[in-house]
């Protein structure tokens, strides 16, 4: 990749534009690895907090069913609350120390989770930031066809309420408007790119900006 610095390729995405689709093939096609429910587990063992937690949390400012798990949890042995170890901000900032943790140790893609502005004051890394977006139809068919949805108005009522999930995590922990396009190196249309087509498309972006395949 970079010839001094990791290189961490950081990707947010509107729900069915096959942002994750490409950034598994770009990291196949790079040769570095891939990271996106991965750092859940990662930041379980961490912290010695239950996956489960995490995985209630993941790109979703609130979620009813962990309120009510951390509400029926008591602290013990002088310990601090189960309520305020996995308050959101806490399970925001382990999650943030895993991947500061990756970025040091290695070039690699991160998968949402506001990896963009947790590695914004890490001057031992350089990040490129990506958003990946397209047409409304466009994802409705690829929600349809990748995650087996039968209705169209079913899939699009899953990419808005998905979006919407997205975009107010993103805008709780960093004060900024997520899918704002002066907050990326490279925001890409996938409308009317093939998952390939849309790898290309990055790695000859990345060749113009001087990183060099590892």
């Amino acid at each position: 990749m970079a010839d001094t610095k990791n290189v961490v390729i950081t990707i947010d995405r509107q729900y069915g534009s096959g942002g994750r689709i490409t950034s598994k093939r770009l990291a196949e096609n790079l040769g570095i690895p891939f990271y996106d429910e991965e750092i859940l587990k990662m930041t379980s063992e961490e912290s010695a907090i239950g996956e489960q937690y995490f995985r209630l949390a993941d790109e979703k400012l609130s979620n009813p069913i962990l309120s009510r798990i951390v509400g029926s949890l008591k602290g013990a042995f002088g310990a601090p609350s189960s309520r305020k170890l996995t308050s959101r901000e806490n399970l925001f900032r382990f999650q943030s120390e895993v991947i500061r943790k990756l970025a040091k140790e290695q070039s690699c893609i991160i998968m949402g989770r506001c990896a963009d502005y947790v590695l914004e004051p890490e001057p031992d890394v350089d990040v490129i930031r990506l958003f990946v977006y397209a047409d409304i139809p466009v994802r409705i068919r690829r929600v349809m066809e990748v995650d087996g949805v039968q209705d169209a108005d079913e899939a699009l009522k899953k990419i808005r309420r998905i979006d919407r999930e997205r975009r107010d995590y993103y805008k709780y922990f960093t004060g900024r408007e997520w899918g704002d396009m002066s907050l990326y190196d490279l925001p890409i249309n996938a409308t009317n790119l093939t998952f390939d087509q849309l790898a290309e498309l990055v790695k000859f972006y990345m060749q113009l900006r001087g990183f060099k395949n590892s």
